[in-house]
């Protein structure tokens, strides 16, 4: 959902601001903070469509794309679950035939395995029906039914009585495609400052054509290190700190980032012929996630997983990680108290299958009943920054807001992208850069022929 607080700013935001192409240094029309997915498919729709324009990519590590866009199933997304209507299953459609367009232009390798999703009792038969509808008016192409005795000419070694099968749905290194995206922004003349952790997002007292000072919250490290910057504009997409990164331009606390770490299992090398494709269970209502599932994955190993476990370190990808600020702020944030309490067995249960292998096999054993506890072994994990409502409810959409105060209304922020966010970046980016050049005031990008 769209949550403009500010309008379209136009009593503070004027044409002519772009009007002057400085080439001093550190100074830029606009700066992108956060160097993941969705960050960089924005610098980069932006620098295409506005070659002449000066923008920065700031990312608080030593590396792009570490976080949520290196950790995750790798899956490219169809948009079968999201709600008709809604920005994920609107920029979902888009952004998967995008990437596909994108990885062939680019070379990026991808496979396109497909996705059961199987109903393993008459029970989720009905559920099975809804999603079907869903796919239809979100416009997924190619969805279709297979009966129960039809499965196994997809997946022979999967039972269910009836599946959702989307041969459209594929697996690519999502990190490897926002690196790409990196070399496309720097190769059209985009600045990267890596290991610049932005802190305070000021009004620049000193230079009323770049009024926007963003400070770099990292220690020195070298001759290279860049203190601030100065910016006309910017555009947020900090992922797992999306809220924080808000809170510093004025926006509400709500919603905040609850991070969700997520375990995987990994079939043992000589098993993973069990699996061909994707397979997914049909969405409980009850339950806040997907549930556990099969994905390939490039290299040829299989997933199993994950676990949906709240996590007490924001971007700490070990089972015992701890983070005094992230664990507070989670205890302590209204809405978690709420969310826990609603969902508490749900939580119980996922701490559990977490410690004891067998309780995530057992329930892997619906699909693929041959699998064994001594087929598996413990993969990695990732982290999901999923927004909570103060009423302890997920912010089941993408939400892009700006800031409230002054130097707030020059700020776009992507306060809430969870999956499918990087199916759906390109997409996305493109919705930012329109948005921008609304709000904004910039005029006409260069015509768009570019993949």
């Amino acid at each position: 959902m769209w949550c403009l607080k500010s309008g379209c700013l136009e009593h503070v935001l004027l044409p002519k601001v772009f009007r002057n192409y400085s080439t001093r240094a550190n100074t830029f029309d606009v700066a992108i903070i956060g160097g993941g997915i969705v960050g960089l498919a924005t610098a980069r729709e932006l620098i295409l469509r506005y070659p002449k324009f000066k923008f920065a990519v700031l990312e608080k590590e030593a590396a792009l794309g570490i976080h949520q866009s290196g950790h995750n199933s790798g899956v490219i997304h169809a948009g079968i679950y999201y709600a008709p209507g809604s920005l994920k299953a609107k920029l979902c459609v888009e952004g998967m035939k995008k990437s596909y367009e994108y990885l062939e232009a680019h070379k990026v390798p991808y496979k396109k395995c497909g996705k059961l999703i199987v109903a393993v009792n008459e029970l989720e038969v009905p559920r099975l029906d809804e999603l079907y509808s869903r796919s239809q008016i979100n416009g997924v192409p190619n969805v279709s039914f297979i009966a129960g005795d039809k499965i196994k000419e997809i997946e022979p070694n999967c039972v269910g009585v009836k599946a959702i099968y989307s041969p459209e749905t594929g697996i690519v290194d999502w990190r490897t495609v926002a690196l790409s995206y990196a070399e496309d922004f720097a190769a059209s003349g985009g600045v990267i400052y890596k290991s610049f952790r932005s802190g305070e997002i000021l009004e620049s007292c000193e230079d009323v054509d770049y009024p926007v000072l963003i400070k770099n919250n990292n220690e020195p490290r070298n001759s290279n290190h860049i203190s601030q910057i100065t910016c006309k504009y910017v555009i947020t997409c900090a992922g797992l700190q999306s809220d924080r990164v808000a809170k510093a331009t004025g926006c509400s606390p709500h919603p905040a980032i609850m991070p969700f770490r997520g375990d995987y299992l990994v079939l043992k090398p000589e098993k993973s012929s069990l699996v061909n494709g994707n397979i997914y269970p049909v969405p409980d209502p009850n339950f806040p996630f997907l549930g556990v599932h099969f994905t390939p994955r490039m290299d040829g190993s299989i997933w199993l997983g994950p676990s949906a476990i709240l996590s007490f370190d924001r971007e700490g990808y070990g089972r015992f990680s701890f983070n005094f600020r992230d664990s507070r702020d989670a205890i302590f944030y209204p809405g978690f108290r709420k969310l826990a309490h609603r969902y508490l067995y749900f939580g119980f249960s996922e701490i559990l299958n977490g410690i004891f292998i067998g309780r995530q096999v057992k329930q892997l054993q619906l699909y693929v009943p041959s699998l064994n506890v001594k087929d598996v072994t413990r993969g990695s994990s990732g982290i999901r920054a999923q927004a909570v409502n103060p009423n302890g409810t997920l912010v089941d959409d993408f939400v892009i807001h700006f800031g409230d105060s002054k130097v707030g209304e020059r700020v776009m922020h992507v306060r809430n992208a969870p999956s499918p966010a990087a199916t759906a970046s390109l997409a996305i980016g493109r919705v930012l850069a329109d948005k921008a050049q609304e709000c904004f005031s910039l005029p006409l990008g260069e015509p768009r022929n570019f993949v």
